[in-house]
C-alpha cells in the first residue's frame, strides 16, 4: 500500500481519533468518486442531496469503522448506496444521467490506471451513455473504474459475488465500447477497453481502529 492509499488510511484513522482537518482530506480524497456513483445511481439533481445524506452517516459511524483505505471506499459507498436506494423507492424509477459530471476528474495518482480510465469516461457523453447499460453493469463500472474499488469490495457492496462483479464490469465496458463506437468516439483511443485496474493484492491484515473518542457529526459546511 503506497502513496495515496497510505495517506488516506492515516487520515481516516486520526479523523476517527477527532481530527477535523483530517476528515476534510477524507472528504475531499474520497467525495468526487462517490458522488459520481451516486449520479449513476439517483441522476444529476438529485446526487449533491443524496451524497450529502451519505457523508452526514459516514461522520456518524465513524468511530465504528475498522480498516484501510480499500476497505474506507468499499464502507463509503456501500452507505452511499444504501442512501441512493432509499431515495429511488421514494421516487420510483431509476433515473438517466446527466449534467455536469466534471467532479470525476478526479485522480488518485499520476500514474493510476484507474485515474487514467476516469478521465475516458468523464466526459458527458460517456457518463449518459452508462445510463443505457443494465444496472448492474453499470453499477460495476463505475465502482471498478471510478470508484477505484477491487472486485472483491466492490462485490461487498453490491451484495454479489466477485466473479459477477468482474463478470458484470467487463460485458459494461464491452457495451460502452459499441455505444462510443456509435457515437462516432474511439474507444481504444478513449481507453475504455482497458479501463478496469488491476486486481489488489490480498493484505495479510488491516488496520483497525483501537481507542477511538467519539466525534460531533460533521457537515459538509465543515468540510
Amino acid at each position: 500500500m503506497l502513496g495515496d492509499d497510505a495517506e488516506l488510511t492515516a487520515a481516516v484513522l486520526a479523523a476517527q481519533d477527532g481530527d477535523e482537518t483530517a476528515f476534510r482530506t477524507v472528504y475531499r480524497a474520497v467525495h468526487p468518486r462517490l458522488l459520481g456513483y451516486v449520479r449513476t445511481l439517483v441522476g444529476d439533481p438529485d446526487a449533491e442531496d443524496v451524497a450529502s445524506e451519505a457523508w452526514l452517516q459516514i461522520a456518524r459511524d465513524l468511530e465504528r469503522f475498522s480498516g484501510d483505505a480499500d476497505r474506507f471506499r468499499g464502507w463509503a459507498a456501500r452507505i452511499a448506496r444504501n442512501r441512493a436506494l432509499d431515495h429511488i423507492r421514494m421516487r420510483g424509477r431509476r433515473p438517466a444521467i446527466g449534467g455536469d459530471e466534471t467532479e470525476l476528474t478526479g485522480r488518485a495518482a499520476e500514474s493510476d490506471t484507474a485515474g487514467e480510465a476516469i478521465e475516458a469516461l468523464a466526459t458527458d457523453q460517456t457518463l449518459s451513455l452508462i445510463a443505457r447499460l443494465p444496472q448492474d453493469q453499470a453499477e460495476a463500472v463505475v465502482l471498478r473504474v471510478v470508484v477505484g474499488l477491487d472486485a472483491k469490495t466492490a462485490a461487498e457492496t453490491l451484495g454479489k459475488r466477485a466473479g459477477a462483479v468482474r463478470t458484470a464490469a467487463h460485458r459494461g465496458l464491452r457495451r460502452l465500447a459499441e455505444l462510443l463506437g456509435e457515437a462516432g468516439a474511439d474507444p481504444e483511443s478513449a481507453g475504455v477497453l482497458d479501463a478496469l485496474p488491476p486486481q489488489r493484492e490480498p493484505r495479510d491484515g488491516a488496520v483497525t481502529s483501537a481507542s477511538v473518542t467519539p466525534t460531533r457529526a460533521r457537515t459538509q459546511k465543515d468540510m
